[in-house]
């Protein structure tokens, strides 16, 4: 994805990849459009990129904040490939996200939650670039976001937790989901199928076995971003929430987007607690969140990178085809 970047870094690059961009919105002067918000966007994709390569040198104690802000630029560049008039209102400069004004004597950050706001970032980028009209919950807790995340997976394991399971590779045309599965979503193998139908290809066939439900699909397995199934990226594989309560249509974007904001709250005003989790770590805390900012500088660039090369630009584009090798 460094070589996707690297190319949009000139005004002349960035104008001619947003020009590509608008010629498929209706109502666009892509031309003009373009000329107008190529300044704009590539210093949005720079900034974003400086965030992010200036985080992973620094010490965990400013990492959240650089992390937040890096990817808040980059959802704004994300954001000008399909609205050109970018920013509407003031409205919408907000995060979108509010947290607890007052932690609790015992804190911990797992047990923390955030709450989505009406207006801002955060509601603005689920409908526009991930088509999520309404966020599938109001509020929730760090340690449900972090389950949602497939790398997360293994420090979960060793406090004897699963929160994930691996049902089937990238391009895949087979899918399988262990029956335990289906026992903690309370479902029939036919009414589990209807649940996650609406997310997958056309599915062909279907076999259940005492071990396992097996789904045959017409189309390669690659889950969009509106979806109950996420990628890990070291292993180019989907997953599946095994608790019901974790089957939240979203996108993982918009997960890391959630504790970053949080992280960076933690960062930057409370400063005692986030200071002695990093001196003297109490608890488990310390570890998820290491685990997660080691994990989020890396894939948060590369996914909103291959959402702007697949999702706005030219399929029949010789650029893409070449950066598509590196995905």
């Amino acid at each position: 994805m460094t070589h996707f970047f690297t190319y949009l870094q000139s005004q002349q690059t960035a104008r001619d990849y947003l020009h590509s961009c608008y010629q498929q919105l209706d109502g666009v002067d892509a031309a003009i459009k373009s000329f107008e918000n190529g300044h704009k966007f590539m210093h949005y994709l720079e900034h974003g990129i400086r965030f992010y390569e200036n985080g992973k040198q620094m010490e965990t104690l400013m990492q959240p904040m650089l992390f937040f802000y890096g990817m808040v630029h980059l959802l704004k560049a994300a954001l000008l490939t399909i609205r050109p008039n970018y920013p509407e209102s003031t409205a919408i400069l907000a995060h979108g996200v509010s947290s607890r004004k007052r932690k609790k004597k015992d804190y911990t950050f797992m047990d923390d939650e955030v709450k989505i706001q009406y207006n801002g970032l955060f509601p603005y980028v689920s409908e526009h670039l991930f088509s999520i009209g309404r966020t599938p919950f109001e509020k929730i807790k760090m340690e449900q976001l972090f389950s949602l995340i497939p790398e997360m997976d293994p420090m979960f394991k060793f406090h004897h937790m699963e929160k994930m399971i691996k049902v089937g590779n990238i391009g895949a045309t087979r899918l399988q989901f262990p029956t335990f599965v289906l026992d903690n979503f309370y479902l029939t193998a036919k009414a589990f199928i209807k649940r996650i139908k609406p997310y997958l290809p056309p599915v062909s066939q279907t076999e259940a076995t005492a071990a396992s439900l097996h789904v045959a699909l017409e189309a390669p397995f690659n889950p969009v971003h509106n979806s109950p199934f996420f990628i890990d990226t070291y292993d180019r594989a989907g997953y599946f929430p095994v608790q019901r309560g974790n089957f939240l249509p979203i996108s993982e974007i918009m997960i890391h987007y959630l504790l970053l904001y949080n992280l960076s709250m933690l960062c930057r005003y409370e400063t005692e607690w986030w200071g002695d989790l990093l001196a003297a770590k109490p608890d488990k805390d310390y570890p998820f969140i290491k685990h997660f900012l080691t994990i989020t500088a890396e894939k948060i660039p590369y996914l909103l990178g291959k959402y702007m090369l697949q999702m706005n630009y030219e399929s029949n584009n010789p650029l893409q085809k070449v950066v598509q090798k590196s995905l």
